[in-house]
């Protein structure tokens, strides 16, 4: 550690902090085993016919789910100041913004050729 960091404070006593905060390995296996039962649904959905109607918006509902927790838990966002949560969600909306504005103007020129 850097003797600047010491002189203002930021030694073990902060880090101490932080590691209180941050959940323990248990938590980690329960958030493991909710995503294996989100992974078994997504599988058990595509093959039930009933479901087929609805199975492209379940399937991107229950990923969704899933990117939720990995970012959350895994990527420690939940746990960390809430700037890095907007820096990560921020760009994420962007993407997802100009992605959807492709696929419209995509449908569009499908119906309207040149």
């Amino acid at each position: 550690m850097s003797e600047h960091a010491v002189e203002h404070g930021h030694g073990a006593s902060h880090h101490g902090a932080e590691e209180a905060q941050h959940p323990q390995a248990a938590q980690y296996l329960l958030i493991a085993a909710v995503l294996t039962v989100l992974t078994v649904l997504e599988i058990g959905v595509y093959y039930v016919q009933a479901l087929q109607p609805v199975l492209v918006p379940l399937l991107i509902i229950l990923a969704l789910c899933k990117f939720v927790l990995v970012a959350m838990y895994y990527m420690h966002l939940h746990f960390d100041n809430r700037v890095f949560t907007a820096l990560f969600a921020f760009p994420l909306m962007l993407a997802v913004f100009i992605l959807f504005s492709l696929l419209m103007l995509f449908a569009y020129l499908a119906r309207h050729p040149a």
